[in-house]
């Protein structure tokens, strides 16, 4: 099935974890993939299994908190591939900190990556899709951002922004049928998953034991309710928050 034939997605992240499942999703089913990240060669990786399987996909290396290098960025992808019609703000970043312990630099760092670097993206993708007049947006926020995480706050505070940003933008741009929603995965097998957890395996076990579903989610599970609100399936869809969690949450 190419629910994406003739579409063009940017996938920021996109070089490992929930990124890579979905920039390989969207190109299985026919997307031409442009993947913004600062891993390039990790990246590159990602862009050699899509093209050995007969996709399309580039890098566009790019610090998404840096206005200069997502415009770049996208002025690259739009030359190579013409436009592009779906966005998916993947990039993401966290580390477990006890809130009075935090320093200045990891908040404005946690900050300028998950909350600022969306904004910046988003900004510089959407006046194309405006004047296409067709654009779909999913923003990958956190259960985190709507029921907050112990030794997370400023994490949860940016996933939590992510979640009203897609609402606000949805409500502005449903006019330019451009849709804007949001998947907020829960516990998931990712390398941030991992990088959390080696320090903190008493907070992985107790989470295991309120996950009704009992186990971690797959990248792959995040791609395909990304790709279901990315697509023409959802054309009646905006301004959502989808928790794909395992029943972790159900709000």
């Amino acid at each position: 099935m190419e629910r994406f034939k003739d579409k063009v997605a940017v996938v920021t992240g996109g070089a490992q974890g929930i990124g890579e499942a979905i920039a390989k999703r969207l190109a299985d089913e026919g997307a031409a993939i442009g993947i913004f990240d600062i891993q390039s060669e990790k990246a590159q990786e990602v862009v050699d299994d899509i093209t050995s399987q007969g996709g399309k996909a580039a890098v566009f290396t790019a610090d998404i908190t840096m206005v200069k290098d997502v415009r770049q960025a996208v002025v690259s992808a739009e030359n190579k591939f013409g436009k592009i019609d779906i966005l998916i703000n993947n990039a993401g970043w966290s580390r477990l900190v006890p809130f009075m312990d935090m320093t200045d630099e990891l908040c404005d760092q946690l900050i300028a990556v998950n909350l600022k670097g969306l904004i910046i993206v988003t900004k510089a993708v959407v006046g194309g899709m405006i004047n296409r007049n067709y654009g779909r947006i999913v923003n990958i926020a956190s259960d985190a951002g709507r029921v907050g995480a112990t030794n997370e706050t400023v994490y949860s505070a940016c996933k939590g922004g992510v979640i009203a940003i897609t609402k606000t933008l949805a409500q502005e741009l449903a006019r330019y049928n451009v849709l804007v929603n949001c998947v907020a995965p829960g516990i998931v097998e990712t390398p941030l998953l991992a990088s959390t957890t080696e320090t903190d395996s008493n907070r992985s076990a107790a989470f295991m034991k309120r996950i009704p579903v009992r186990r971690r989610g797959k990248p792959e599970e995040i791609a395909a309710a990304v790709a279901f609100l990315a697509s023409e399936d959802a054309s009646y869809i905006t301004g959502q928050t989808l928790s794909v969690s395992g029943g972790l949450t159900m709000i």
